[in-house]
């Protein structure tokens, strides 16, 4: 891959807005909007703070299930890296209110068909708080 194919600004832009929109349901509990984010394959995968999904299904029931309450964070950090028109990593720190722990949040997003989608994720929280 040309270096010139990384970071294109209108395809990172469309990257931006989509892990905006996926930011916005989530700590608005979007179930909807959370749902459809997600790759709608049995391919995809989801690694919680607490669970292990795998699938469009799994990830599907566990987001409908999930209590809406805790759900705000301030993002401390987002860094995402697109590589060519159709492929980006969105990785970001953030922090529950009133939580000393730290969490990370890694996505891979894929230009499907439908649009933007995220095809692998993994979120994990570091207990001491640290960066």
């Amino acid at each position: 891959m040309l270096l010139q194919e990384i970071n294109i600004p209108e395809i990172e832009a469309e990257v931006r807005a989509a892990f905006g929109r996926y930011e916005r349901a989530l700590v608005t509990n979007d179930v909807e909007t959370l749902q459809a984010a997600f790759w709608n394959s049995p391919l995809a995968i989801r690694y919680g703070a607490g669970e292990n999904l795998y699938g469009r299904a799994e990830i599907d029931a566990f987001r409908a299930a999930r209590s809406p309450q805790g759900l705000g964070r301030e993002l401390i950090r987002t860094e995402i890296t697109t590589f060519g028109r159709d492929m980006a990593t969105a990785n970001t720190v953030f922090q529950r209110k009133g939580s000393r722990g730290i969490g990370r949040q890694s996505q891979v997003w894929v230009r499907l068909q439908e649009g933007w989608r995220i095809t692998s994720a993994h979120v994990s929280i570091v207990h001491d708080g640290a960066f």
